[in-house]
């Protein structure tokens, strides 16, 4: 009983510094996920005062992100798009978040393996687990002033649909990488040459982990769809889809042995389809249910990064981070403007001031954090993975999301 007590108190003391960091958002005028993070950084000068200790661990913070937070935020994200706008921008979509993520994922890797120039310290597995994390891109401010200025619904759906997809390849592509790193540390192979070796037992993994989500999260959302329609209640609505996004993840990730990121979007997706015409009847409150879930989630995780981020990165690692945010900005604007004109072959056109939004706006944000906050301390380089990923993260905040308004009533959008 003192464990969930001590639960219980753990959780409303981040949940209240989430609401303080809204605060702090709303004085400063600028957008939740900065205020949450300062509101993290005083909770955590404040924790020494309390005699507090939030319970936060390495090794329990992997569970919570994976387990807890990841299905509600990709759910929600899947969730409130337009099944016939993705539809008809799938092939686009799907170029930018599979070659694309490819791409930005072994740019980001080179630039920081060779910025970094320290194979001992920073081997290869190092690199590419940074490039597979900064690889998922969050728009979400972005996307919410497009919202308020009226942008194009397809523009919209483009970008959202794109890191959602994105996001999604860019965990699995993590877990991969994190599987690997994890084999060579437990093998003692921590060199350049048997790292990049161990690749080859893991390539079946990889395809079976991607493909399998895709079929297990395609099986959820019909039996999502089917149980929903079957119960007709706009309460049982909210409850199974509830249900079904921790528990397509659980499914996949835990009992099957493949993809619960992959599972929970297809299930958000193809529940969302066969769902269409009861929007206004079962399903009315499902949109600002969703909301209030991912907004709760997207502030925790900020204030945790807010607790954990320490002075000493920024005096020890400034040219890591560095590195880390040229190399992701070059990685994503390259992969962009690479593939923007082969979408034509597989979908629409990406008209060229929309190559900018996407390339400008592929924000490092939720995903990036709470996919470094789950690396396992065993890995001899996570700090210096950790510092450099949150390094991207303030450069996002800070300087793209604030200019993305500029930049998009320049380009008349």
């Amino acid at each position: 009983m003192e464990g969930v007590t001590t639960l219980v108190g753990q959780g409303l003391y981040m949940a209240v510094a989430a609401v303080v960091g809204m605060g702090i958002a709303r004085v400063l005028k600028r957008d939740n996920t900065l205020g949450c993070l300062i509101a993290g950084v005083l909770a955590g000068v404040l924790l020494p005062v309390f005699d507090y200790d939030t319970g936060l661990r390495a090794e329990n913070i992997h569970q919570l992100v994976f387990f807890v937070i990841l299905p509600v935020l990709i759910f929600e994200s899947a969730w409130k798009i337009d099944p016939d706008i993705l539809f008809r921008w799938l092939g686009p979509i799907l170029l930018l978040a599979t070659l694309g993520v490819t791409i930005c994922w072994l740019m980001t890797a080179a630039l920081v393996y060779y910025g970094i120039h320290h194979p001992t310290g920073f081997p290869w597995v190092a690199a590419l687990l940074t490039g597979a994390i900064l690889a998922a891109t969050d728009p979400v401010s972005i996307v919410a002033r497009m919202r308020q200025s009226h942008a194009n619904e397809e523009l919209l759906t483009l970008v959202e649909g794109e890191s959602l997809f994105n996001d999604a390849v860019a965990i699995v592509l993590f877990s991969f990488v994190l599987g690997v790193a994890s084999h060579s540390v437990m093998e003692g192979a921590v060199a350049t040459g048997e790292t990049v070796a161990g690749f080859g037992s893991f390539a079946l993994y990889f395809v079976v982990l991607f493909f399998g989500g895709l079929a297990v999260g395609t099986l959820c959302g019909l039996i999502t769809a089917i149980v929903i329609l079957f119960l007709r209640s706009a309460g049982a609505a909210l409850m199974v889809l509830v249900l079904a996004a921790f528990g397509s993840f659980y499914l996949a990730e835990h009992v099957i042995g493949v993809s619960g990121i992959l599972s929970v979007m297809i299930c958000a997706i193809v529940a969302r389809a066969c769902l269409r015409e009861q929007q206004e009847t079962y399903l009315a409150h499902a949109a600002p249910t969703w909301e209030w879930l991912s907004l709760l989630f997207h502030a925790l995780i900020f204030v945790i990064m807010g607790l954990v981020i320490t002075f000493e990165m920024f005096t020890d690692q400034w040219l890591a981070m560095i590195i880390a945010i040229v190399a992701a900005i070059g990685a994503r604007g390259l992969s962009v403007f690479l593939l923007s004109p082969l979408a034509r072959f597989v979908g629409p056109p990406i008209p060229r001031n929309w190559r900018l939004i996407l390339s400008w706006g592929g924000l490092r944000g939720v995903i990036a954090v709470a996919l470094v906050l789950s690396l396992p301390t065993e890995l001899p380089y996570w700090w210096t993975v950790q510092s450099m990923v949150f390094g991207v993260v303030l450069f996002s905040l800070l300087v793209q999301g604030t200019t993305s308004t500029r930049l998009m009533r320049k380009l008349g959008l």
